[in-house]
Protein backbone atom coordinates (compact mmCIF):
# COMPACT_ATOMS: atom_id res chain seq x y z
CA UNK A 1 0.00 0.00 0.00
CA UNK A 2 2.93 2.36 0.87
CA UNK A 3 4.49 1.67 -2.37
CA UNK A 4 1.03 2.23 -4.42
CA UNK A 5 0.72 5.26 -3.01
CA UNK A 6 4.09 6.86 -3.01
CA UNK A 7 3.83 6.18 -6.76
CA UNK A 8 0.62 7.95 -6.57
CA UNK A 9 2.29 10.66 -5.26
CA UNK A 10 5.08 10.65 -7.56
CA UNK A 11 2.84 10.71 -10.39
CA UNK A 12 0.62 13.70 -8.98
CA UNK A 13 3.53 15.84 -7.90
CA UNK A 14 4.77 15.19 -11.85
CA UNK A 15 1.34 16.17 -13.58
CA UNK A 16 1.11 18.87 -11.04
CA UNK A 17 4.94 20.29 -11.80
CA UNK A 18 4.02 19.28 -15.59
CA UNK A 19 0.99 22.00 -15.45
CA UNK A 20 2.47 24.39 -13.90
CA UNK A 21 5.36 24.94 -16.22
CA UNK A 22 2.83 24.41 -18.90
CA UNK A 23 0.61 27.46 -16.98
CA UNK A 24 3.76 29.67 -16.69
CA UNK A 25 4.69 29.35 -20.58
CA UNK A 26 1.67 30.14 -21.68
CA UNK A 27 1.42 33.24 -19.46
CA UNK A 28 5.02 34.05 -20.95
CA UNK A 29 3.92 33.82 -24.19
CA UNK A 30 0.74 35.74 -23.80
CA UNK A 31 2.46 38.69 -22.40
CA UNK A 32 4.97 38.65 -24.91
CA UNK A 33 2.16 39.23 -27.40
CA UNK A 34 1.13 41.98 -25.38
CA UNK A 35 4.73 43.21 -25.37
CA UNK A 36 5.13 43.30 -29.31
CA UNK A 37 1.72 44.38 -29.80
CA UNK A 38 2.60 47.54 -27.12
CA UNK A 39 5.85 47.86 -29.62
CA UNK A 40 8.63 49.14 -27.97
CA UNK A 41 6.87 52.50 -26.56
CA UNK A 42 3.74 52.55 -23.85
CA UNK A 43 1.11 53.50 -26.36
CA UNK A 44 -1.69 53.21 -23.92
CA UNK A 45 0.16 55.97 -21.21
CA UNK A 46 0.97 58.34 -24.40
CA UNK A 47 -2.60 58.08 -25.52
CA UNK A 48 -3.86 59.07 -22.18
CA UNK A 49 -1.76 62.10 -22.25
CA UNK A 50 -2.98 63.36 -25.63
CA UNK A 51 -6.29 62.97 -24.24
CA UNK A 52 -5.38 65.13 -20.96
CA UNK A 53 -4.34 68.34 -23.06
CA UNK A 54 -7.90 68.84 -23.66
CA UNK A 55 -8.43 69.08 -19.88
CA UNK A 56 -6.09 72.06 -19.81
CA UNK A 57 -8.02 73.84 -22.79
CA UNK A 58 -10.99 73.71 -21.75
CA UNK A 59 -12.90 77.10 -21.21
CA UNK A 60 -16.14 77.41 -19.05
CA UNK A 61 -17.16 76.02 -15.94
CA UNK A 62 -14.77 73.08 -15.01
CA UNK A 63 -16.12 69.85 -13.73
CA UNK A 64 -15.58 67.79 -10.28
CA UNK A 65 -13.78 65.63 -12.40
CA UNK A 66 -11.55 67.91 -13.86
CA UNK A 67 -7.83 66.29 -13.42
CA UNK A 68 -5.96 69.34 -15.09
CA UNK A 69 -5.66 71.50 -11.48
CA UNK A 70 -4.03 74.16 -12.37
CA UNK A 71 -6.63 75.38 -14.50
CA UNK A 72 -10.10 77.11 -13.07
CA UNK A 73 -12.98 78.72 -14.14
CA UNK A 74 -13.27 80.90 -16.91
CA UNK A 75 -14.86 83.00 -19.76
CA UNK A 76 -18.31 82.26 -17.71
CA UNK A 77 -19.78 85.17 -19.88
CA UNK A 78 -19.61 84.31 -23.34
CA UNK A 79 -22.16 84.75 -25.43
CA UNK A 80 -23.82 87.76 -23.19
CA UNK A 81 -23.46 90.73 -25.62
CA UNK A 82 -25.96 88.66 -27.99
CA UNK A 83 -27.83 86.94 -25.21
CA UNK A 84 -26.81 83.76 -26.23
CA UNK A 85 -24.93 81.00 -23.85
CA UNK A 86 -21.36 80.17 -25.47
CA UNK A 87 -19.66 79.37 -22.22
CA UNK A 88 -17.82 76.18 -22.72
CA UNK A 89 -15.54 74.46 -25.55
CA UNK A 90 -11.98 74.86 -25.92
CA UNK A 91 -9.49 77.62 -25.95
CA UNK A 92 -7.90 76.76 -29.45
CA UNK A 93 -4.03 77.18 -28.70
CA UNK A 94 -1.63 78.68 -26.51
CA UNK A 95 -3.93 82.01 -26.77
CA UNK A 96 -7.96 82.28 -25.12
CA UNK A 97 -10.02 82.57 -28.26
CA UNK A 98 -12.30 79.97 -29.53
CA UNK A 99 -11.86 79.25 -33.13
CA UNK A 100 -15.04 76.74 -33.93
CA UNK A 101 -13.78 76.05 -37.14
CA UNK A 102 -10.49 74.46 -36.03
CA UNK A 103 -12.19 73.28 -32.86
CA UNK A 104 -14.76 71.22 -34.49
CA UNK A 105 -12.32 69.50 -37.01
CA UNK A 106 -10.16 68.29 -33.68
CA UNK A 107 -13.83 66.99 -32.22
CA UNK A 108 -14.44 64.94 -35.90
CA UNK A 109 -10.98 63.73 -35.73
CA UNK A 110 -11.42 62.34 -31.81
CA UNK A 111 -14.59 61.00 -32.54
CA UNK A 112 -13.10 59.28 -35.94
CA UNK A 113 -10.81 58.07 -33.44
CA UNK A 114 -13.45 56.64 -30.94
CA UNK A 115 -15.62 54.97 -33.65
CA UNK A 116 -12.14 53.59 -35.89
CA UNK A 117 -10.71 52.08 -32.45
CA UNK A 118 -12.91 51.75 -29.39
CA UNK A 119 -12.08 48.08 -28.32
CA UNK A 120 -8.14 49.37 -28.21
CA UNK A 121 -8.87 52.41 -26.68
CA UNK A 122 -11.33 50.59 -24.25
CA UNK A 123 -9.07 47.99 -23.22
CA UNK A 124 -6.09 50.94 -22.59
CA UNK A 125 -8.83 52.46 -19.74
CA UNK A 126 -9.06 55.80 -22.08
CA UNK A 127 -12.64 55.66 -24.08
CA UNK A 128 -14.31 57.03 -21.00
CA UNK A 129 -11.76 60.26 -21.06
CA UNK A 130 -12.27 60.09 -25.02
CA UNK A 131 -15.90 60.38 -25.15
CA UNK A 132 -15.66 63.21 -22.44
CA UNK A 133 -13.11 65.12 -24.73
CA UNK A 134 -15.52 64.60 -27.50
CA UNK A 135 -18.57 65.73 -25.68
CA UNK A 136 -17.00 69.25 -24.07
CA UNK A 137 -16.89 70.18 -27.97
CA UNK A 138 -20.05 68.88 -29.09
CA UNK A 139 -21.67 70.67 -26.42
CA UNK A 140 -20.51 73.95 -27.32
CA UNK A 141 -20.85 73.07 -30.94
CA UNK A 142 -24.73 72.34 -29.93
CA UNK A 143 -24.67 75.57 -27.98
CA UNK A 144 -23.26 77.73 -31.21
CA UNK A 145 -26.09 76.92 -33.23
CA UNK A 146 -28.66 78.73 -32.22
CA UNK A 147 -31.20 78.42 -35.05
CA UNK A 148 -31.15 76.71 -38.33
CA UNK A 149 -29.75 79.35 -40.12
CA UNK A 150 -27.27 80.79 -37.57
CA UNK A 151 -23.67 79.15 -36.55
CA UNK A 152 -21.55 81.06 -33.90
CA UNK A 153 -18.33 80.24 -35.14
CA UNK A 154 -15.74 82.59 -32.86
CA UNK A 155 -15.65 84.08 -29.39
CA UNK A 156 -12.88 86.38 -28.83
CA UNK A 157 -10.86 89.15 -30.48
CA UNK A 158 -7.59 87.47 -31.94
CA UNK A 159 -6.23 90.41 -32.53
CA UNK A 160 -6.63 91.83 -29.60
CA UNK A 161 -5.86 88.58 -27.47
CA UNK A 162 -2.41 87.98 -29.20
CA UNK A 163 -1.58 91.47 -28.04
CA UNK A 164 -2.11 90.07 -24.18
CA UNK A 165 -0.23 87.38 -22.56
CA UNK A 166 -3.01 86.45 -19.46
CA UNK A 167 -4.30 83.51 -18.40
CA UNK A 168 -7.97 82.11 -19.13
CA UNK A 169 -9.13 83.30 -15.49
CA UNK A 170 -7.57 86.71 -15.38
CA UNK A 171 -8.79 87.29 -19.15
CA UNK A 172 -10.36 90.79 -19.59
CA UNK A 173 -9.88 91.58 -23.72
CA UNK A 174 -12.86 92.08 -25.93
CA UNK A 175 -15.35 88.56 -26.21
CA UNK A 176 -16.38 89.82 -29.36
CA UNK A 177 -18.51 87.35 -31.25
CA UNK A 178 -18.64 86.48 -34.93
CA UNK A 179 -21.41 83.95 -36.38
CA UNK A 180 -22.44 83.16 -40.33
CA UNK A 181 -25.68 83.64 -41.28
CA UNK A 182 -28.04 83.06 -44.13
CA UNK A 183 -26.74 86.56 -45.51
CA UNK A 184 -22.94 86.17 -44.11
CA UNK A 185 -22.42 82.32 -44.90
CA UNK A 186 -19.02 80.42 -44.09
CA UNK A 187 -19.61 76.76 -45.37
CA UNK A 188 -16.06 75.67 -44.20
CA UNK A 189 -17.44 76.44 -41.03
CA UNK A 190 -20.79 75.05 -40.91
CA UNK A 191 -19.39 72.04 -42.93
CA UNK A 192 -17.12 71.02 -40.28
CA UNK A 193 -19.57 71.30 -37.75
CA UNK A 194 -21.88 69.19 -39.21
CA UNK A 195 -18.75 66.42 -39.51
CA UNK A 196 -18.03 67.28 -35.79
CA UNK A 197 -21.63 66.48 -34.67
CA UNK A 198 -22.81 63.44 -37.17
CA UNK A 199 -19.30 61.45 -36.31
CA UNK A 200 -19.80 62.16 -32.36
CA UNK A 201 -23.51 60.94 -33.05
CA UNK A 202 -21.67 57.68 -33.77
CA UNK A 203 -19.55 57.63 -30.77
CA UNK A 204 -22.78 58.02 -28.08
CA UNK A 205 -24.98 56.07 -30.50
CA UNK A 206 -24.69 53.00 -28.22
CA UNK A 207 -24.23 54.36 -24.69
CA UNK A 208 -27.01 57.57 -25.07
CA UNK A 209 -29.83 57.26 -27.92
CA UNK A 210 -31.25 60.93 -27.31
CA UNK A 211 -28.15 62.81 -27.57
CA UNK A 212 -26.87 60.87 -30.46
CA UNK A 213 -30.07 61.23 -31.88
CA UNK A 214 -29.93 65.20 -31.10
CA UNK A 215 -26.66 65.14 -32.46
CA UNK A 216 -27.33 64.07 -35.44
CA UNK A 217 -30.23 65.85 -36.22
CA UNK A 218 -28.38 69.37 -35.49
CA UNK A 219 -25.52 67.94 -37.78
CA UNK A 220 -28.36 67.57 -41.06
CA UNK A 221 -29.38 71.45 -39.93
CA UNK A 222 -25.72 72.61 -40.17
CA UNK A 223 -25.35 71.00 -43.23
CA UNK A 224 -28.06 72.07 -45.06
CA UNK A 225 -26.78 75.74 -43.92
CA UNK A 226 -23.30 75.21 -45.33
CA UNK A 227 -24.73 73.58 -48.55
CA UNK A 228 -28.04 75.81 -49.55
CA UNK A 229 -26.40 79.41 -48.56
CA UNK A 230 -22.65 78.74 -50.38
CA UNK A 231 -20.14 81.03 -49.42
CA UNK A 232 -16.20 80.86 -47.98
CA UNK A 233 -15.96 81.56 -44.75
CA UNK A 234 -13.43 84.63 -44.01
CA UNK A 235 -14.48 85.49 -40.30
CA UNK A 236 -11.09 84.15 -38.64
CA UNK A 237 -8.86 85.40 -41.05
CA UNK A 238 -6.10 86.35 -40.84
CA UNK A 239 -5.40 83.05 -38.14
CA UNK A 240 -7.72 80.64 -40.03
CA UNK A 241 -8.36 81.63 -43.25
CA UNK A 242 -9.69 79.18 -46.29
CA UNK A 243 -7.28 77.89 -48.95
CA UNK A 244 -8.87 74.62 -50.31
CA UNK A 245 -12.40 76.04 -50.39
CA UNK A 246 -15.49 74.55 -48.85
CA UNK A 247 -15.98 71.76 -51.72
CA UNK A 248 -13.20 69.60 -49.15
CA UNK A 249 -15.54 70.20 -46.30
CA UNK A 250 -19.28 69.77 -48.11
CA UNK A 251 -17.63 66.10 -49.00
CA UNK A 252 -16.32 65.32 -45.75
CA UNK A 253 -19.30 66.46 -44.04
CA UNK A 254 -21.63 64.18 -46.35
CA UNK A 255 -19.42 61.20 -45.42
CA UNK A 256 -19.97 61.53 -41.80
CA UNK A 257 -23.30 61.95 -42.20
CA UNK A 258 -23.87 58.36 -44.38
CA UNK A 259 -22.07 56.95 -42.23
CA UNK A 260 -24.31 58.18 -38.59
CA UNK A 261 -27.60 57.63 -40.73
CA UNK A 262 -27.15 55.56 -43.58
CA UNK A 263 -28.94 57.53 -45.33
CA UNK A 264 -28.16 57.33 -48.84
CA UNK A 265 -28.92 60.47 -49.92
CA UNK A 266 -25.80 61.49 -48.89
CA UNK A 267 -23.73 59.31 -50.59
CA UNK A 268 -25.63 60.35 -53.23
CA UNK A 269 -24.26 63.73 -53.19
CA UNK A 270 -20.80 62.21 -52.71
CA UNK A 271 -21.44 60.60 -55.70
CA UNK A 272 -22.75 63.59 -57.61
CA UNK A 273 -19.67 65.91 -56.37
CA UNK A 274 -17.01 63.23 -56.73
CA UNK A 275 -15.27 65.76 -59.41
CA UNK A 276 -14.38 68.02 -56.47
CA UNK A 277 -12.27 65.45 -55.23
CA UNK A 278 -8.52 65.85 -55.39
CA UNK A 279 -5.15 64.46 -55.26
CA UNK A 280 -3.86 66.07 -52.19
CA UNK A 281 -0.76 65.91 -49.85
CA UNK A 282 -1.86 67.28 -46.60
CA UNK A 283 -5.22 66.74 -44.66
CA UNK A 284 -5.66 70.14 -42.30
CA UNK A 285 -8.12 71.31 -40.58
CA UNK A 286 -8.13 73.75 -43.81
CA UNK A 287 -7.89 70.56 -46.86
CA UNK A 288 -10.20 67.69 -45.99
CA UNK A 289 -10.10 65.80 -49.23
CA UNK A 290 -7.23 63.05 -47.82
CA UNK A 291 -9.75 62.28 -45.19
CA UNK A 292 -13.02 62.36 -46.94
CA UNK A 293 -11.04 59.76 -49.26
CA UNK A 294 -9.69 57.70 -46.75
CA UNK A 295 -13.48 57.02 -44.99
CA UNK A 296 -15.01 55.81 -49.04
CA UNK A 297 -12.10 53.84 -49.39
CA UNK A 298 -13.42 52.01 -46.77
CA UNK A 299 -16.70 51.74 -48.44
CA UNK A 300 -14.83 51.26 -51.82
CA UNK A 301 -13.73 48.09 -50.06
CA UNK A 302 -16.78 47.02 -48.56
CA UNK A 303 -17.89 46.47 -52.43
CA UNK A 304 -19.52 49.85 -53.24
CA UNK A 305 -17.15 50.20 -56.58
CA UNK A 306 -18.97 53.19 -57.81
CA UNK A 307 -15.95 54.87 -55.35
CA UNK A 308 -13.41 53.95 -57.05
CA UNK A 309 -12.01 57.80 -57.74
CA UNK A 310 -12.18 58.34 -53.76
CA UNK A 311 -9.89 54.91 -53.33
CA UNK A 312 -7.33 56.19 -56.50
CA UNK A 313 -7.03 59.70 -55.04
CA UNK A 314 -5.83 57.79 -51.06
CA UNK A 315 -3.15 56.30 -53.16
CA UNK A 316 -2.10 59.22 -54.71
CA UNK A 317 -1.90 60.83 -51.09
CA UNK A 318 -0.31 57.61 -50.06
CA UNK A 319 2.34 58.52 -53.04
CA UNK A 320 3.11 61.60 -52.15
CA UNK A 321 3.83 61.13 -48.69
CA UNK A 322 5.80 57.55 -48.67
CA UNK A 323 10.13 58.00 -49.27
CA UNK A 324 10.69 56.31 -52.15
CA UNK A 325 7.69 57.01 -53.86
CA UNK A 326 8.38 57.98 -57.80
CA UNK A 327 5.86 60.98 -57.06
CA UNK A 328 6.84 62.10 -53.41
CA UNK A 329 5.40 65.72 -53.07
CA UNK A 330 6.48 66.00 -49.17
CA UNK A 331 9.55 65.18 -47.66
CA UNK A 332 11.45 64.07 -44.63
CA UNK A 333 13.78 65.79 -42.55
CA UNK A 334 17.59 64.37 -42.63
CA UNK A 335 16.18 62.40 -39.60
CA UNK A 336 13.03 60.98 -41.04
CA UNK A 337 9.91 63.56 -39.98
CA UNK A 338 7.40 64.12 -42.79
CA UNK A 339 8.05 68.37 -43.61
CA UNK A 340 5.09 69.87 -44.97
CA UNK A 341 5.70 73.31 -43.86
CA UNK A 342 7.24 75.34 -41.18
CA UNK A 343 4.76 76.97 -39.38
CA UNK A 344 3.83 73.89 -36.95
CA UNK A 345 4.85 71.43 -38.99
CA UNK A 346 3.85 68.69 -36.68
CA UNK A 347 0.02 69.60 -37.36
CA UNK A 348 0.74 67.88 -40.86
CA UNK A 349 2.41 65.11 -39.71
CA UNK A 350 0.30 64.03 -37.19
CA UNK A 351 -2.79 64.24 -39.04
CA UNK A 352 -0.97 62.21 -42.54
CA UNK A 353 0.08 59.38 -39.59
CA UNK A 354 -3.55 59.22 -38.75
CA UNK A 355 -4.80 58.63 -42.21
CA UNK A 356 -2.27 56.36 -43.35
CA UNK A 357 -2.69 53.91 -40.01
CA UNK A 358 -6.13 54.22 -40.82
CA UNK A 359 -5.82 53.30 -44.85
CA UNK A 360 -3.19 50.81 -43.99
CA UNK A 361 -5.88 49.09 -41.66
CA UNK A 362 -8.16 49.31 -44.37
CA UNK A 363 -5.85 47.55 -46.75
CA UNK A 364 -5.39 44.94 -45.10
CA UNK A 365 -8.62 43.57 -43.78
CA UNK A 366 -9.70 44.09 -47.50
CA UNK A 367 -6.51 41.35 -47.90
CA UNK A 368 -5.00 44.07 -50.57
CA UNK A 369 -1.82 43.70 -51.56
CA UNK A 370 -0.95 47.70 -51.35
CA UNK A 371 -0.10 50.59 -53.02
CA UNK A 372 1.78 51.10 -56.28
CA UNK A 373 3.95 54.38 -56.46
CA UNK A 374 5.12 54.29 -60.29
CA UNK A 375 7.82 51.70 -59.56
CA UNK A 376 7.85 51.34 -55.61
CA UNK A 377 5.04 49.23 -53.82
CA UNK A 378 4.44 50.01 -50.53
CA UNK A 379 2.19 46.67 -48.44
CA UNK A 380 -0.06 48.01 -45.61
CA UNK A 381 2.43 47.45 -43.25
CA UNK A 382 5.27 49.53 -45.02
CA UNK A 383 2.58 52.03 -44.62
CA UNK A 384 1.73 51.56 -41.47
CA UNK A 385 5.40 51.33 -40.18
CA UNK A 386 6.62 54.73 -42.02
CA UNK A 387 3.49 55.89 -39.71
CA UNK A 388 4.48 54.61 -36.66
CA UNK A 389 7.90 56.24 -37.39
CA UNK A 390 6.28 59.23 -37.46
CA UNK A 391 4.66 59.04 -34.08
CA UNK A 392 8.02 57.30 -32.44
CA UNK A 393 9.80 60.49 -33.69
CA UNK A 394 7.86 63.22 -32.21
CA UNK A 395 7.71 60.54 -28.90
CA UNK A 396 11.95 61.09 -28.94
CA UNK A 397 13.06 58.97 -31.26
CA UNK A 398 14.73 61.79 -33.07
CA UNK A 399 18.09 63.33 -33.54
CA UNK A 400 17.72 65.76 -30.95
CA UNK A 401 16.56 63.05 -28.63
CA UNK A 402 13.40 65.42 -27.48
CA UNK A 403 10.25 64.20 -27.10
CA UNK A 404 7.65 67.19 -28.92
CA UNK A 405 5.04 66.06 -26.48
CA UNK A 406 5.43 68.11 -23.08
CA UNK A 407 5.09 65.17 -20.03
CA UNK A 408 6.60 62.47 -21.93
CA UNK A 409 9.88 61.00 -21.39
CA UNK A 410 12.91 63.08 -19.84
CA UNK A 411 13.41 65.58 -22.22
CA UNK A 412 10.54 67.84 -23.31
CA UNK A 413 9.48 71.14 -24.36
CA UNK A 414 9.45 73.23 -21.07
CA UNK A 415 8.82 77.17 -22.51
CA UNK A 416 5.67 75.82 -24.24
CA UNK A 417 3.80 79.20 -25.86
CA UNK A 418 1.23 78.73 -23.87
CA UNK A 419 -0.97 81.85 -21.68
CA UNK A 420 -2.01 79.37 -18.93
CA UNK A 421 0.72 77.01 -18.79
CA UNK A 422 3.76 79.92 -18.48
CA UNK A 423 1.57 81.76 -15.66
CA UNK A 424 1.13 80.53 -12.36
CA UNK A 425 -2.03 79.08 -11.59
CA UNK A 426 -4.61 81.29 -10.12
CA UNK A 427 -4.97 78.71 -7.16
CA UNK A 428 -1.18 79.53 -6.49
CA UNK A 429 -0.72 83.01 -7.46
CA UNK A 430 -4.73 84.20 -6.98
CA UNK A 431 -3.47 88.38 -7.48
CA UNK A 432 -4.98 88.89 -11.10
CA UNK A 433 -1.67 89.24 -13.73
CA UNK A 434 -2.76 91.14 -15.78
CA UNK A 435 -1.87 91.85 -19.88
CA UNK A 436 1.08 93.87 -19.46
CA UNK A 437 2.50 92.31 -16.31
CA UNK A 438 1.92 88.58 -18.20
CA UNK A 439 4.56 89.79 -21.54
CA UNK A 440 6.91 91.13 -19.02
CA UNK A 441 7.42 89.03 -16.36
CA UNK A 442 6.25 85.73 -17.96
CA UNK A 443 6.29 85.57 -21.89
CA UNK A 444 10.12 86.82 -21.98
CA UNK A 445 11.16 84.63 -18.78
CA UNK A 446 13.59 82.24 -19.70
CA UNK A 447 12.50 79.92 -16.66
CA UNK A 448 10.47 76.70 -17.62
CA UNK A 449 6.40 76.92 -17.26
CA UNK A 450 5.22 76.73 -13.80
CA UNK A 451 2.70 74.83 -15.38
CA UNK A 452 3.13 71.73 -17.06
CA UNK A 453 0.47 70.59 -20.00
CA UNK A 454 0.75 67.17 -20.17
CA UNK A 455 -0.03 65.98 -23.31
CA UNK A 456 0.51 68.87 -25.22
CA UNK A 457 2.38 68.70 -28.73
CA UNK A 458 4.28 71.08 -29.84
CA UNK A 459 4.70 72.36 -33.40
CA UNK A 460 7.86 70.86 -33.65
CA UNK A 461 11.21 70.60 -35.08
CA UNK A 462 12.87 72.88 -37.83
CA UNK A 463 13.59 71.28 -41.49
CA UNK A 464 17.09 70.19 -40.35
CA UNK A 465 15.31 68.73 -36.66
CA UNK A 466 16.35 71.31 -34.59
CA UNK A 467 14.37 72.45 -31.67
CA UNK A 468 15.04 75.95 -29.74
CA UNK A 469 12.66 75.26 -26.76
CA UNK A 470 11.61 79.29 -27.11
CA UNK A 471 8.11 80.53 -25.84
CA UNK A 472 8.92 83.58 -28.06
CA UNK A 473 9.03 80.81 -31.50
CA UNK A 474 5.37 80.17 -31.85
CA UNK A 475 5.82 78.19 -34.60
CA UNK A 476 7.60 75.26 -32.91
CA UNK A 477 6.67 75.92 -29.46
CA UNK A 478 2.65 75.94 -29.51
CA UNK A 479 0.29 73.36 -29.00
CA UNK A 480 -3.24 73.14 -30.44
CA UNK A 481 -6.42 71.44 -29.79
CA UNK A 482 -6.45 69.46 -33.55
CA UNK A 483 -2.68 68.72 -33.40
CA UNK A 484 -3.24 66.93 -30.69
CA UNK A 485 -6.90 65.34 -31.37
CA UNK A 486 -4.54 63.75 -34.86
CA UNK A 487 -1.78 62.49 -32.28
CA UNK A 488 -4.90 61.09 -30.51
CA UNK A 489 -5.61 59.33 -33.70
CA UNK A 490 -2.20 58.04 -34.61
CA UNK A 491 -1.28 56.57 -31.36
CA UNK A 492 -4.76 54.70 -31.13
CA UNK A 493 -3.51 52.77 -33.83
CA UNK A 494 -0.84 51.04 -32.52
CA UNK A 495 -2.61 50.25 -29.38
CA UNK A 496 -2.47 46.40 -28.54
CA UNK A 497 -4.88 44.66 -30.54
CA UNK A 498 -4.89 47.29 -33.91
CA UNK A 499 -2.65 44.63 -36.30
CA UNK A 500 -2.86 41.02 -36.73
CA UNK A 501 0.82 40.67 -36.58
CA UNK A 502 2.98 42.50 -34.26
CA UNK A 503 6.56 42.75 -34.11
CA UNK A 504 8.42 42.15 -30.84
CA UNK A 505 10.45 45.04 -29.20
CA UNK A 506 11.32 45.81 -25.67
CA UNK A 507 8.47 47.99 -24.09
CA UNK A 508 10.27 51.16 -22.49
CA UNK A 509 8.10 52.70 -19.77
CA UNK A 510 7.24 56.78 -19.19
CA UNK A 511 10.01 58.20 -16.93
CA UNK A 512 7.99 61.82 -16.56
Amino acid sequence: MMGQRHCGLMLFLTLFFWCVMASREELARAEADKGSCLGDLDYGNVLGKAILFFEGQRSGKLPAGQRVKWRGDSALSDGRPENVNLVGGYYDAGDNVKFGWPMAFAVTLLSWTATEYQREIAAASQLWYLRSAIKWGTDFLLRAHTSPTTLYTQVGDGNSDHQCWERPEDMDTARTLYKITTSSPGTEAAAEAAAALSAASIVFKSIDANYSALLLSKSKSLFELADKYRGPYQGSCPFYCSYSGYQDELLWASVWLYKASGDGNYLNYVLSNQGWSQAVSEFSWDNKFAGAQVLLAQEFHRGKNNLAKFNNDVASFVCALMPGSSTIQIKTTPGGLLYTRDSSNLQYTTSASMVLLIHSKTLSKAHVNGVQCGSAHFSASHIREFAKSQVDYILGKNPMNTSYMVGWGSKYPRQLHHRGSSIPSIHVHPAKVGCNDGLTTYYSSINPNPNTHVGAIVGGPDSNDQFSDLRSDYSHSEPATYMNAAFAGAVAALLPGTQEECVGTKKMGDPA
